[in-house]
């Protein structure tokens, strides 16, 4: 059965962070794409799905996906990508764009600024993730020291990934989780994340990441109707494992790669690649 390897990023650091063990630095992500690309066939996500549709998926297929729209996915990981002559999928939410910041970047900032450990702040991602949207963004930011460095893209940068050929894909605008929102609400912000994103590109938006992505928790199947009504041709979630000809091409896995060193990582690709879904 042939398979196909979707990764999941979120940022790429100028420096390893003791507080982010799981988060690769330039360097770490550098050795990564050379592996990836040196034993697997890295394909445009909409090329890839299109290949599952069709029954033609190359042996050894890949995807590269990024969530969010980190600053430093095109300060940093865009030269890596284009110096090994690779594709990736970015997945913005619309909302975050020139100055905005994520709630879990909130709970961050707070736990640097107090000295938290990282299983520390684990707890209290966790404690906070499932409140109600607006709740959560309260809290949030009643914790979080003063703001410095802008973490999230600008318009600016989001054209810089779509013209060098990266393909962006919609993430909905304020990164809900969308079963704990009305489901009016969640298609509204659904179709704004889209809008926006190809309002500032020019291009069309047919990709989606459900956000934090886990079927039954944060999302549900009215959600994934939701994505197919609105003619979108692929969609990802959070679900470990790799996709194959047959795969559901609105619920598609992912795994993020968190080992540290070459070997293991490459370890991770070869064994996900057998848990299909």
């Amino acid at each position: 059965m042939t398979r196909l390897s979707i990764l999941i990023y979120h940022r790429v650091l100028a420096q390893p962070d003791p507080l982010l063990p799981s988060l690769p630095d330039a360097r770490r992500f550098d050795r990564q794409m050379a592996l990836l690309k040196r034993y697997f066939r890295v394909l445009p996500l909409s090329m890839a799905v299109r290949s599952l549709q069709q029954n033609r998926l190359p042996s050894r297929a890949a995807a590269i996906t990024f969530d969010d729209g980190y600053a430093d996915n095109a300060g940093l990981a865009l030269p890596i990508l284009q110096r090994h002559g690779l594709s990736a999928t970015f997945f913005i939410a619309s909302g975050y764009l020139n100055g905005g910041q994520m709630w879990n970047d909130d709970v961050i900032a707070h736990a640097r600024h107090n000295g938290l450990s990282p299983q520390s702040l684990d707890q209290l991602l966790q404690q906070l993730k499932y409140l109600p949207f607006e709740q959560r963004l309260r809290a949030a930011r009643t914790m979080a020291p003063p703001r410095g460095e802008e973490l999230m893209m600008t318009t600016a940068q989001l054209q810089k990934l779509a013209a060098a050929g990266m393909e962006i894909g919609a993430h909905t605008h304020r990164h809900p989780i969308l079963a704990t929102v009305p489901d009016a609400e969640a298609l509204a912000d659904i179709v704004q994340g889209r809008t926006e994103l190809e309002n500032i590109t020019q291009k069309p938006v047919s990709l989606f990441a459900y956000p934090n992505g886990k079927p039954g928790a944060d999302y549900h199947q009215r959600h994934v109707d939701m994505v197919r009504e609105l003619g979108f041709d692929g969609a990802v979630t959070t679900v470990a494992g790799a996709a194959y000809e047959g795969s559901d091409l609105l619920q598609l896995p992912r795994f993020t790669p968190w080992e540290p060193d070459r070997p293991r990582f490459l370890l991770r690709l070869l064994e996900q690649r057998w848990h299909a879904v």
